[in-house]
């Protein structure tokens, strides 16, 4: 687990650091934010998919607690998994000259043009979880690792051979290359294990339930389900327990607590998930976009962070987020 990092931003300021978890666009602090583009951050938007993922909700506490520590005001976003709401933010955090823009955006490619007024404003902007053209950085789990992680537990578990079910994500860079990784390994080293059936989900439960069920009518001969995040394999979990089906194996991303509950009680067709750090990765895209904003360019545009392997078998050595 990385260590959570608190960074010093200037000179001791004494500043309200505010936090609002809104999708309305409207700032938390009043008169606005100062002015972007000086070289010192005083003013942070964090824009989140899903604040009712609990990955996104422990990047969200993690921000607030450096916030408060360093006198910075805080203003955070719920996306809500809609690009026209997040590129509204945007906009709003235009208007209000915040410094530095963290973004966990909903569409890699379809934010870059709001982006890039952020940026022509004079505000420094790093993508967090999942890249964002024309961000200025970003900060991601290795994804392609994640996947190929995840895919070798669940192929290793099934044997080398079967059927198995992907679900897919939303249009961002990280259920992509998750995906990519899994299917790269199965090529390369599972020969024998057939993808029969992949579609996409909207990243949470309701969807993995919906089309895992789905998925599980069309294909009754199944042995495992790759679920591109937690949620989403959780979501596959319930829809095999609801068709009373044994013996299909299920791996997810993320390490969250919910999978964590779930492997440790036992009664779950869950089996690995590689483990993510979002406390983590919000804190260096902080220290990122900090450097940027003071000229000081990363040497890559972007960090990855390895992902750890949790099993049924080593979740209780996990210290989870």
């Amino acid at each position: 687990m990385m260590k959570r990092r608190l960074f010093a931003a200037g000179a001791a300021v004494s500043l309200l650091a505010g936090l609002v978890a809104c999708s309305d666009g409207k700032s938390a602090v009043e008169g606005g934010a100062a002015g972007g583009g000086d070289g010192e951050v005083k003013s942070v938007g964090l824009m989140l998919q899903d604040i009712s993922n609990p990955f996104f909700a422990s990047m969200q506490n993690s921000l607030q607690e450096t916030a408060e520590a360093e006198g910075i005001q805080l203003n955070v976003q719920d996306g809500r998994q809609d690009l026209s709401v997040q590129s509204s933010q945007i906009d709003t955090f235009i208007q209000q000259g915040v410094d530095l823009i963290i973004i966990n955006a909903v569409d890699s490619e379809g934010i870059g043009s709001a982006v890039q007024r952020a940026k022509d404003a004079g505000i420094t902007v790093v993508a967090v979880d999942v890249d964002a053209t024309n961000a200025d950085a970003a900060v991601t789990t290795d994804n392609v690792l994640a996947g190929t992680m995840a895919c070798t537990a669940l192929a290793e578990k099934i044997g080398g051979e079967g059927n198995i079910l992907i679900l897919e994500g939303t249009p961002t860079t990280a259920p992509r290359e998750r995906v990519e990784g899994c299917e790269e390994v199965l090529a390369s080293d599972f020969p024998d294990i057939t993808v029969v059936g992949k579609q996409a989900t909207t990243n949470d439960r309701a969807t993995g339930l919906s089309v895992a069920t789905d998925l599980l009518t069309a294909n009754p001969d199944v042995q495992g389900i790759f679920g591109m995040n937690d949620p989403v394999a959780l979501g596959a979990d319930l829809a095999l327990q609801q068709a009373k089906r044994d013996g299909v194996v299920v791996v997810g991303v993320d390490g969250s607590p919910e999978a964590v509950e779930a492997m440790t009680g036992g009664d779950t067709s869950l089996w690995a998930t590689p483990a993510q750090d979002p406390a983590g990765m919000v804190d260096e895209a902080y220290r990122i976009g900090v450097d940027i904003a003071a000229g000081n360019e990363p040497e890559e545009r972007v960090t990855l962070l390895d992902p750890s392997l949790v099993t049924i078998d080593t979740v209780g050595e996990y210290e989870g987020w």
